[in-house]
């Protein structure tokens, strides 16, 4: 489904408002006068304030559960592959912070249905992750674990992200997502 300008202005206005103000604190006019659209605007397009955030989290998590995918498929050895995962999970969160704190802190605002559709893509993150932690343990190159408590460590350390960094000068996101490859390295070396 092809997106429109207005379209996306109204997700924009919306992950900046409910980045800043959470879910409850924002209003409709908010994200509107945020999109430079009337009130009205946003009904035309979702249904109601929790379509929209629903639209947010369900994209947001698509592409960052693409990424992971991505970085799965790039290749066969088990290191490198986590290593990948894990920088570009890492990396993704980074660059698209906003919409990282609005689908990791406003799921409990998700109605039923919605709330199940997200956590549907969270449980393939953590597959794809037990899925790569499996695969280094058959081969050796990383110790026995939990598998479960480890892939939600790892995952972590990327979702994290969204909660502490800024952009700054100085602060360089592919140096953090490099630290947090070095400390799932550790995690899972024999």
């Amino acid at each position: 489904m092809t997106t429109t300008v207005a379209q996306q202005r109204l997700l924009d206005a919306a992950v900046e408002a409910f980045a800043e103000q959470g879910y409850h604190g924002t209003t409709t006019r908010d994200i509107a006068s945020r999109a430079q659209r009337s009130p009205a605007a946003v009904y035309i397009h979702h249904e109601s304030k929790e379509d929209l955030l629903f639209a947010v989290s369900l994209r947001g998590h698509q592409e960052a559960l693409a990424v992971l995918e991505s970085a799965f498929g790039s290749t066969d050895d088990p290191t490198e592959r986590l290593q990948r995962m894990v920088y570009e999970f890492s990396l993704w969160h980074l660059r698209n912070a906003q919409v990282g704190r609005v689908v990791q802190y406003e799921l409990r605002a998700l109605r039923g249905d919605h709330r199940e559709a997200v956590i549907n893509l969270r449980h393939r993150f953590e597959e794809l992750m037990v899925q790569a932690l499996r695969s280094g343990e058959r081969s050796g190159a990383f110790a026995q674990l939990d598998v479960g408590a480890a892939g939600r460590a790892l995952l972590s350390l990327g979702i994290d992200l969204v909660r502490w960094f800024e952009a700054a000068p100085g602060r360089d996101a592919e140096a953090v997502a490099r630290a947090n490859v070095d400390f799932a390295m550790r995690i899972v070396r024999p």
